[in-house]
């Protein structure tokens, strides 16, 4: 898969700014010359600021989009970082937007970019996880194919599940959240027609308390793999699984590692790569890169939108047969031969 996005990335170099311009959803090019290997300014690096609206910490979502910034500030380039903690979006904007020359948005709280990016043609915005209604010049927008990746989740859940029910824990009951939902039972029903999907929502991101409450409740209606989509909060649902003694399936990153006896994979989608890459494509060509006045949909053929089972050494709950299943139902959807459901 890396291989194939690898020959598509450099034909979108060879053929230049006017073909990158034309793409209807241009993919940042991971080729692009890297800033130097420094913890100094690199030479002519521009200043970003990555805004998320919750706070770091969560392992997850959050967490992913700072490894990318992290990566950017090893090799020189200046990173500031503000925790908007679920208040105050707009201001940190014009915050961010005052201190920077990119603007890095983690979160849909942050639609006001759509009229703020215009004072400050000056600077680019990338917005994560959702797009402008309309294309705004100096604004890329990245959402990824979440619902691809669930797809998988959910295959593997119900593969796993003795019960013939599983559960997934949203965050809130929104179309990003109802991506990944619709995804995971599509895939859940795909491995079992008759598998029940329940859901239940949080309606909040940072309460692990909450997030148990909501996986014990999917418990006792009988789900023995719960999917957590609620960040911070998921991690109620780990605990919960521990307790319990069901499965559990993480989000956004690898999370195995959190509870490897309880987590049997994890929905990843690459935030930090994301957002590295199309960094480094801009500082490497600046508009001409083509992405700014743009939505980039991250999806499982990129190599962004995937499924993880940890580390090599960590206990394995979802067995070699099944994760061959798994691979050939992701290639199936690169394909096109398998279309998955999705709420965008």
């Amino acid at each position: 898969m890396k291989k194939i996005l690898a020959l598509l990335l450099c034909l979108a170099l060879c053929l230049g700014a006017l073909a990158a311009c034309a793409a209807e959803n241009p993919a940042p090019n991971t080729d692009a010359p890297a800033a130097p290997n420094s913890s100094a300014p690199a030479e002519n690096a521009p200043t970003v600021a990555l805004v998320v609206a919750g706070t770091f910490g969560d392992r997850s979502f959050y967490d992913s989009s700072k490894e990318g910034c992290d990566r950017l500030a090893a090799e020189g380039v200046e990173v500031k970082t503000i925790e908007c903690n679920n208040e105050n979006h707009s201001q940190q904007i014009y915050n961010a937007a005052d201190a920077a020359e990119i603007v890095v948005l983690v979160g849909w709280e942050f639609y006001d970019v759509e009229t703020i990016a215009p004072e400050y043609p000056d600077v680019r915005f990338i917005w994560i996880d959702n797009a402008t209604s309309a294309p705004v010049e100096n604004v890329l927008n990245i959402t990824y194919a979440q619902n691809e990746g669930s797809f998988l989740a959910g295959y593997i859940a119900a593969k796993l599940s003795q019960t013939g029910v599983v559960g997934a824990v949203g965050g809130e009951d929104t179309a990003t959240i109802n991506d990944f939902i619709v995804g995971y039972q599509a895939g859940a029903q795909y491995a079992n027609p008759d598998v029940q999907v329940e859901v239940r929502y949080t309606n909040t991101y940072d309460d692990p308390a909450v997030g148990k409450e909501c996986a014990l409740a999917l418990h006792e209606q009988g789900a023995d793999v719960v999917f957590q989509i609620a960040s911070k909060a998921g991690d109620g649902v780990f605990e919960a699984a521990g307790e319990e003694g069901f499965y559990a399936i993480g989000v956004d990153s690898d999370q195995k590692y959190i509870a490897p006896d309880v987590i049997v994979c994890s929905m990843c989608k690459e935030v930090g790569q994301s957002i590295y890459d199309a960094v480094q494509q801009y500082m490497a060509q600046g508009d001409a890169c083509g992405l700014f006045g743009t939505t980039w949909v991250a999806d499982m053929a990129s190599g962004l939108v995937s499924v993880g089972y940890g580390q090599e050494d960590a206990v394995q709950q979802v067995s070699d047969e099944i994760k061959a299943e798994v691979a050939d139902l992701a290639a199936q959807i690169i394909a096109g031969e398998i279309e998955v459901p999705t709420t965008r």
